[in-house]
C-alpha cells in the first residue's frame, strides 16, 4: 500500500530518522542506498515517512531464537555459614614452581645422573 501524504510535514530527512532510530545519519543514508530500507528520493535527496520508519523498526526487529530460562539461585539460611566461613583457618594456596624453573630441574638432575654413572 502506498502513502499519498504530500510533502511537507511528513517527511523527515536522514538526519531526523536517524536521531528518532538512535543510530547515525551515515547508517540510514547507507541502508536507503543499498535499498535495505524503504524511502522516498524526492528532488534528489532521500526522504521518509512515518510508515517508513515503522518498516524500518520492523525490518530490524530481532526476536528470541528461544525463551531464556530462569535459573533459580540456591538461597542460604541466616545461620548456614558462608563460602568463606567454612574454609579451615590457616589453609593457604602455595604457588607452583614455574615451567621453565621446572624443567630446568629436571634437566639438572638427569646432568648430574648421566655424570656419576
Amino acid at each position: 500500500m502506498t502513502s499519498t501524504t504530500p510533502p511537507g510535514d511528513g517527511f523527515y530527512r536522514p538526519a531526523e530518522v536517524a536521531q528518532k532510530l538512535r543510530c547515525s545519519e551515515w547508517w540510514v543514508k547507507e541502508q536507503a542506498r543499498n535499498r535495505r530500507i524503504p524511502y522516498r528520493w524526492i528532488g534528489g535527496s532521500y526522504l521518509f515517512t512515518d510508515e517508513d520508519i515503522a518498516e524500518i523498526l520492523r525490518l530490524f526487529k530481532r526476536e528470541p531464537l528461544a525463551p531464556v530460562p530462569s535459573i533459580p539461585t540456591p538461597r542460604r539460611s541466616p545461620e548456614q555459614p558462608s563460602d568463606m566461613e567454612s574454609r579451615r583457618p590457616g589453609f593457604r594456596l602455595t604457588a607452583r614452581v614455574p615451567r621453565r624453573a621446572r624443567t630446568a630441574t629436571a634437566d639438572n638432575s638427569a646432568r648430574q645422573r648421566k655424570e656419576g654413572h
